[in-house]
């Protein structure tokens, strides 16, 4: 094996550096390499820089057309006595801080405690801009205001990470920001494309879960079980059905884990099914159905937990089924595709309930997911 002989190199034949060498020539070689050796992440830094500035302007724009959006919508379809412009702008930069987590201990409840103050302050400052404001409309201007909110939050903390790397010329505190961005504009051209959606009250993607239950709550009595939740009661096969959902047309998602606490304080329930929508990766096809276990509900985490612990406690399985789609047809218009898929899931229902439990048993179904537009 023969070793390679670093000290035998020819500089002058590599660089062309002969006696017969042009110096100019070896100058349009040299300087480029000095050049970008001191001023190559510079010149990065800049170019990177153009593509997000882009991107923040966009993001600019979102949250200006989401803020002038609702502005409107409240002028306009609520007529307020008052120009309601400066408390809406006051309202867009409320922001929340969570508790502190250096002991877990009790947290759920702290969190949950605090994101529902935050939501019942809301509320009745919303009801304020117009007094006479319906349930209905008030739950749309909540999720309009949410929308505009999160938009002015992404956009100032985008710009704030920028302006940080541009101001101590720092690259390697850019590149987090450009690899993240992409996901970012996605998600917040999905929150501006849906603020038409809810101004109008129709169904948004997410809103499958509730679609599914509230047509098989249909011809069945309602009842108010929990805040913004309501409650039916149907037979299939020999079994005791609870359908639970949020309560429609509104746009809220209720909530289901203090509903299913109090139908398990009142009944014996053997097997709970829930139906959500959840996000397809890459690859998989839009409107797919999927079965599993566990409980299927996003969010903060708090209704999780909370329909977990009682799921445990009484030693109740969790099934669930999920319909997939992208984060855009997640809050945007619900398509053809995941609409035509309610029959489909209602009969894994009663496939799912016929496999796993006996005549007799009771089951809790629950409907997850943004109610707006979806009756019962």
């Amino acid at each position: 094996m023969s070793l390679v002989n670093f000290t035998s190199f020819d500089f002058d034949q590599i660089f062309a550096m002969g006696d017969d060498t042009n110096p100019l020539m070896m100058l349009i070689w040299i300087l480029p390499i000095f050049f970008f050796v001191f001023y190559g992440q510079r010149i990065q830094l800049y170019v990177t820089s153009g593509e997000i500035k882009k991107g923040i302007a966009k993001l600019d724009g979102f949250r200006k057309e989401s803020r002038d959006e609702l502005i409107n919508y409240v002028k306009i379809t609520l007529k307020p006595a008052d120009d309601p412009t400066k408390k809406i702008d006051r309202f867009i930069d409320y922001f929340t801080i969570m508790p502190v987590d250096m002991d877990p201990n009790g947290i759920v409840d702290k969190v949950r405690h605090i994101v529902r103050s935050r939501e019942d302050y809301t509320r009745e400052h919303v009801r304020s801009i117009s007094p006479q404001m319906n349930d209905i409309e008030l739950t749309r201007v909540q999720t309009l205001l949410e929308i505009a909110s999160s938009l002015q939050m992404i956009y100032k903390v985008i710009n704030h990470m920028y302006l940080t790397a541009k101001k101590q010329n720092n690259y390697p505190l850019i590149l987090p920001l450009q690899m993240i961005l992409p996901f970012i504009m996605e998600q917040s051209e999905a929150m501006k494309e849906a603020i038409p959606v809810f101004k109008k009250g129709q169904p948004v993607g997410d809103g499958i879960g509730p679609m599914v239950v509230g047509k098989m709550m249909l011809e069945n009595q309602k009842e108010t079980v929990a805040f913004q939740t309501v409650l039916a009661k149907s037979e299939f096969d020999g079994r005791k059905l609870f359908l639970l959902k949020a309560e429609g047309p509104g746009s809220t998602v209720g909530r289901p884990a203090d509903g299913l606490e109090k139908i398990i304080s009142e009944n014996k329930i053997d097997a709970i099914i829930m139906i959500d929508a959840a996000l397809k990766m890459e690859g998989e096809d839009s409107a797919s159905v999927a079965q599993g276990f566990g409980a299927a509900i996003g969010g903060i985490g708090t209704e999780k937990f909370q329909i977990e612990a009682i799921a445990t406690s009484k030693n109740i399985p969790v099934f669930s089924i999920v319909v997939k789609q992208s984060v855009k047809e997640a809050i945007t218009l619900m398509t053809k595709d995941i609409a035509y898929k309610a029959d489909d899931v209602r009969s894994q229902i009663h496939e799912m309930i016929q496999e796993n439990t006996v005549q007799g048993q009771s089951i809790v179904i629950i409907g997850v997911g943004n109610t707006v537009g979806v009756p019962q």
